[in-house]
């Protein structure tokens, strides 16, 4: 997903002479499905045609060994480069831009135009889209949902009543008030009384909403994205790389940072960005924190004594000290090829590109986004059971034992109901915790009918 954003200003800047085609070999079985594929074509706006590279025939072919993997192929069908990992646009500008001049001096560059029709044409408009967290609160009786390709943050009641939204539709990074102010792919959330932290996964910033005062204000990134890992610094000069969730205690902020396989933390007082834990690189080794290994953390949580954190990549739950000098233990989960949708104890457990995370009353409820369920996880015996979700892909209400989610990627909990970001359902889903009767929340837009 790091690499949507370079291809997509060269797809634009040079629309007459390249054409991209992308190819999808997948690691996690959901990631097969045809049906998944496109959701996710329509999640990152992808504009150009895609394979469904299920059997890495193609992948075998271009003999590629990594993920993301750029393949260069002349007019006549040559391979004259290959790039694997990511990389900063201005370099990848710099190498399209001389590819394009030595085949245009040759007179090999076929300008006339292409037509895709995208997937998006074909979708219609809904309340919702893609929502990528939710966060609930019991003492102001608020739901917050990232609405994240809205690019917006709908306010609620506890019961659907909406009552603000905060940016929208189109993306951008633009402070100031709720209708002026602008997102890319709002995530995770945090609260504070009336303020409220979002991770602002494509803008790579940390934005917060004064709900008292109706602003949007950016405490840290620049609005790029990282191009090699660092150490930090002042918040609003330090570029940061896909902060995608946030947990609060105290002063600090704590921020699950997927693209630099880290969690990161900031003081509030001086906004100081500085890592907490992770090297930075991509694995699942516990320790000291500036040894251990974390892979692509999508969701945290803290029960005020412990950080937990969703490592989406290794399909695992983890734990971190709070204290700079502790270390990081793996609570369930092996490795980056290990995963599967199964109950028990410690390494006996399955989870499957887990995402969202809360913690209630001595328990963690895991978005385990694709078995399509919410998993209960106990941190201290390291046990994990099946919550809500048949594990089937759908959009179905009833008992948990039979309803459907679709790739749920957020979870909360609020006065004994758990909040889910039914993310491929468009959708948020609840489940009252003692009787676990699944229903989706429907979302009264009476007092905004105006900003609609």
């Amino acid at each position: 997903m790091h690499i949507f954003p370079q291809l997509r200003k060269l797809e634009r800047k040079y629309n007459r002479e390249i054409a991209v085609v992308g190819v999808h070999s997948a690691k996690f079985d959901a990631e097969k499905s045809t049906q998944n594929v496109r959701q996710a074509i329509l999640r990152y706006d992808i504009e150009h045609p895609v394979v469904n590279d299920g059997a890495f025939d193609v992948w075998r072919q271009y003999a590629v060994r990594a993920w993301p993997t750029l393949m260069f192929i002349d007019p006549a069908g040559k391979v004259i480069g290959k790039h694997e990992g990511e990389i900063p646009y201005e370099p990848f500008d710099r190498l399209v831009g001389a590819m394009i001049a030595e085949h245009d001096a040759a007179g090999l560059i076929d300008r006339r135009p292409m037509h895709f029709t995208t997937e998006r044409e074909k979708e219609a408009d809904r309340p919702l889209s893609f929502p990528g967290k939710v966060l609930a609160d019991a003492e102001s009786g608020r739901l917050f949902i990232a609405d994240s390709n809205h690019n917006r943050i709908v306010v609620s009641t506890l019961d659907g009543r909406v009552s603000a939204i905060v940016g929208g539709p189109a993306p951008g990074l633009v402070d100031g008030g709720f209708r002026k102010a602008r997102f890319d792919d709002p995530h995770g959330m945090a609260l504070d009384g009336d303020a409220l932290y979002v991770a602002d996964a494509g803008n790579h910033a940390i934005r917060m909403v004064d709900m008292a005062k109706h602003n949007v204000k950016t405490l840290a990134g620049t609005g790029e994205q990282a191009a090699s890992f660092h150490r930090g610094g002042d918040g609003i000069a330090t570029t940061l790389n896909s902060p995608w969730d946030l947990a609060l205690r105290g002063g600090t902020l704590y921020v699950a940072m997927a693209g630099f396989h880290q969690l990161w933390r900031m003081s509030l007082a001086d906004r100081r960005v500085v890592p907490h834990s992770g090297s930075g690189r991509e694995g699942i080794v516990d320790g000291r924190h500036d040894l251990a290994q974390l892979a692509q953390p999508n969701g945290i949580a803290t029960d005020g004594a412990k950080l937990y954190f969703a490592d989406s990549e290794t399909s695992s739950v983890r734990a971190a000290d709070f204290d700079p000098d502790g270390s990081v233990a793996t609570i369930v989960g092996q490795d980056l090829f290990t995963f599967g949708d199964r109950d028990g104890f410690a390494d006996d457990v399955r989870l499957q590109h887990v995402q969202g995370l809360d913690y209630h009353d001595g328990s963690l409820y895991a978005a385990d986004t694709y078995n399509n369920r919410v998993k209960k996880i106990d941190p201290r015996e390291r046990e994990s059971s099946r919550f809500i979700g048949s594990g089937t892909p759908g959009f179905r209400d009833g008992p948990a034992v039979i309803a459907e989610l679709h790739e749920p990627s957020g979870v909360s909990i609020a006065s004994g109901r758990i909040f889910v970001a039914d993310t491929n359902n468009h959708a948020i889903r609840v489940a009252d915790l003692q009787t676990l009767d699944v229903t989706t929340l429907e979302l009264d837009w009476t007092d905004m009918e105006a900003d609609l």
